[in-house]
């Protein structure tokens, strides 16, 4: 049985520190075989760095997924193309940095992880994420029918859609972006295991991760803000999928809700967020 966690986005300083710390003992626990963690808000709530993929790489990932802040942090871009275990969204037009898929060895065989966006009130709208994840797949399998999805997307709808479209083609489709967990997991009848959200690795005491005082502010007013990452007690919030590495089938899908480490002071800065670039609450 090939068992891959497979955790929600990853917010700002506490989430990554909280992943970091506790990925060893997940690991064990939980005896993985492989790990995926959307990293998109990693870096101050927005975007992620090359620094910060690299030290979720040496702490177990296996593979970093995004979505629509992938782009962020500006030094990003030429490290797209040095990592390909960092991937931006599949659908983005020809000649873009980076990759949105990969398949890499393990133990227990080869695992293939496409990273998509979905299009529904997502900025900026994308290619056909059903087109462009249907060619991912197909050439994927050539090697591999062990296949996850990272879906990023904020609609329920067109989350469940990407799942039902590739049941039976993929082991699993994982949603993120919305940083809520959903409790709609479940087994397709071709085999795909689903969830429309992973949640977060993120403060639970929060706005999405953020300071809670900022964004009700903005929501009374409509005035320009900056939403710090907010401190706290921290979860790290996924799923936990068993598949059978022979067929791709998944046999199991679990919500994962663990505790992060003791709480500890930040030693490192987070990147500066401009107060007139800060994001609507709905975009975080």
């Amino acid at each position: 049985m090939l068992t891959v966690l497979f955790l929600g986005d990853v917010v700002g300083e506490p989430g990554r520190r909280a992943v970091i710390a506790r990925l060893p003992e997940l690991k064990a626990k939980y005896a993985l075989d492989f790990i995926i963690v959307n990293g998109e808000n990693a870096a101050g709530g927005r975007g992620i760095t090359g620094k910060i993929t690299i030290d979720l790489l040496r702490a177990g990932v296996s593979v970093v997924t995004t979505g629509d802040h992938i782009w962020d942090q500006k030094d990003i871009v030429p490290f797209l193309d040095l990592e390909p275990r960092l991937l931006r969204p599949l659908n983005y037009p020809i000649g873009a940095p980076g990759n949105g898929s990969i398949v890499l060895g393990t133990a227990k065989g080869k695992v293939g992880v496409i990273n998509v966006q979905a299009r529904t009130f997502m900025q900026p709208i994308l290619e056909n994420p059903f087109r462009a994840v249907q060619a991912a797949v197909s050439k994927i399998r050539e090697e591999t029918a062990n296949i996850i999805v990272d879906a990023h997307g904020e609609t329920t709808s067109e989350k469940i859609a990407l799942g039902r479209f590739l049941d039976g083609k993929v082991s699993a489709v994982i949603g993120t972006h919305t940083h809520v967990q959903t409790a709609d997991e479940q087994i397709f009848p071709g085999g795909t295991a689903f969830l429309c959200d992973a949640g977060m690795c993120g403060p639970v005491n929060s706005i999405l991760g953020r300071a809670i005082e900022p964004i009700m502010n903005r929501f009374v007013s409509n005035l320009p803000a900056s939403f710090p990452v907010a401190a706290g007690e921290v979860r790290l919030r996924g799923a936990l999928i068993e598949i059978d590495e022979t067929t791709g089938r998944a046999v199991r899908i679990t919500r994962v809700d663990e505790p992060g480490p003791v709480e500890h002071a930040a030693t490192e800065p987070e990147p500066k967020i401009d107060i007139e670039q800060s994001p609507s609450p709905e975009q975080t």
